[in-house]
């Protein structure tokens, strides 16, 4: 069994690819033997593909690794422009529907970041990732 492996998935600019998404990020974790990485990759993996279809028109990825102890996942998409963190509340003080993103990047990962890139097919765009622990059972 590999200890090193990488996954990409391409995904049209259509809502439905982040649920399929995290069927498929669910279906590598535990045929690789992390299943206790499935609830909150799936989580991350959410708000990274929600993020990169809710600010662009193109087309997204989602690439999975693990190289070593950590686990990296990140989301390609076709708008250059940093990532914010906006403000999570609405204007009644409670949460709102939108803004949590980042917020629940910097509560479960260990590590995240962000960079301008030339696109998997082509383009420019950013890749956004963050890590999660990853230690098998």
């Amino acid at each position: 069994m590999p200890s090193s492996w990488e996954y990409t998935l391409y995904i049209p600019h259509d809502p439905r690819a982040v649920a399929i998404s995290r069927r498929t990020l669910a279906d590598i974790l535990t045929t690789h033997h992390l299943p206790t990485l499935v609830e909150p990759a799936q989580l991350l993996a959410s708000e990274l593909l929600t993020n990169a279809l809710r600010h662009t028109t193109g087309p997204a990825a989602l690439k999975l690794r693990q190289s070593g102890p950590s686990f990296r996942l990140g989301a390609w998409d076709t708008d250059p422009t940093p990532p914010t963190e906006a403000p999570w509340q609405s204007d009644d003080d409670e949460p709102g529907e939108t803004g949590r993103g980042l917020h629940l990047i910097h509560a479960y990962a260990d590590d995240w970041g962000w960079f301008q890139v030339n696109g998997p097919r082509g383009g420019h765009g950013k890749y956004v990732w963050c890590e999660i622990g990853a230690k098998p059972k």
